[in-house]
């Protein structure tokens, strides 16, 4: 059960090491983009590729849906980046259902793990699979497996090093529970838990004002997508711009936060403690550019600020 491109390195995996996949569920084909054309998701479409079994319930609660469910007669059901699980849904299988998360539970619980990780300045995080339950990512722990942050970590780096890694540990988990050696721990309880919340446009706004080193995480966690943002104010017009790359430079200055400094190669924004350098940024209805290709074609007032 899965729909992403995350989940599918997990399924591809699965297939090659010849697991008998009996069923992919994912969700329903959609209208995206500006065309509002139809969408498969990235799991159906490797489903098709190899002629597996799909299933894109609306509602999981569905008689027609658990009817078809039951009668693929699986004993196992692997969840990889799905939707909130019913009883109905997760209790079917003789072994269970188990949900791969990119986080070391119980940290991290919620939509947005590998941002959040960045964003707050982890070291480390990882994958975790535990047997689903009636809340979210609160089951009991089967297996994990730490990776490093580095220092240029972005949300798009540590997505693609977590997806490698969540789908061996998705293999080692189905054969500790095909050797029946799956020690289900129950998650330890604790008062300091980080959370990783969805990513909306109030949350993934750029606050200036902030130390100059969490600006530049805050830019990382969410580069490529869904990508921070701000408002630009210049000649009484208000412009919505996304950035993508980005490095703090530590420096003594009398700017208020938000300030634009700039010159034709360079472009950089004051913080408390120094200038976020913005090296790639994209403009309303513009493509993502770097920023000497952008200062080319694009003239930033005197006085300009974001905020």
């Amino acid at each position: 059960m899965g729909t992403p491109d995350f989940a599918v390195s997990v399924l591809k995996t699965l297939v090659e090491a010849g697991k008998n996949i009996v069923g992919v569920i994912t969700a329903p084909d959609r209208p995206a983009g500006r065309g509002r054309k139809i969408m498969e998701s990235a799991v159906k479409k490797y489903a098709l590729e190899n002629n597996l079994k799909i299933l894109q319930p609306v509602n999981l609660k569905d008689e027609t849906f658990l009817n078809e469910l039951k009668e693929l007669n699986a004993n196992l059901q692997v969840v990889v980046a799905f939707r909130m699980l019913p009883k109905q849904v997760w209790d079917i299988p003789e072994y269970g259902t188990f949900n791969l998360h990119a986080s070391l539970l119980p940290q991290y619980r919620g939509a947005a793990p590998i941002n959040w990780a960045i964003i707050n300045g982890e070291k480390t995080t990882g994958v975790t699979t535990f047997y689903i339950d009636e809340k979210i990512d609160t089951g009991a722990i089967i297996a994990k497996e730490e990776i490093a942050i580095s220092k240029d970590e972005t949300a798009g780096s540590l997505h693609d090093k977590l997806m490698i890694a969540g789908s061996e540990l998705v293999l080692k988990t189905i054969r500790l529970i095909e050797e029946n050696r799956a020690e289900a721990i129950p998650q330890p309880h604790s008062d300091n838990l980080k959370e990783a919340p969805k990513l909306t446009p109030e949350n993934t706004r750029i606050t200036w004002n902030r130390e100059g080193r969490k600006i530049e995480r805050f830019i990382r966690g969410l580069t490529p997508y869904p990508s921070a943002w701000s408002y630009l104010l210049q000649d009484k017009e208000e412009l919505k711009i996304k950035i993508f790359n980005a490095r703090f430079e530590e420096d003594t200055h009398s700017h208020t936060p938000g300030r634009i400094v700039t010159d034709k190669n360079i472009l950089k924004i004051a913080c408390p403690d120094g200038y976020i350098s913005i090296l790639e940024m994209q403009l309303p209805g513009k493509r993502r550019m770097d920023i000497k290709s952008l200062l080319n074609g694009f003239t930033f007032s005197e006085g300009a600020t974001m905020r």
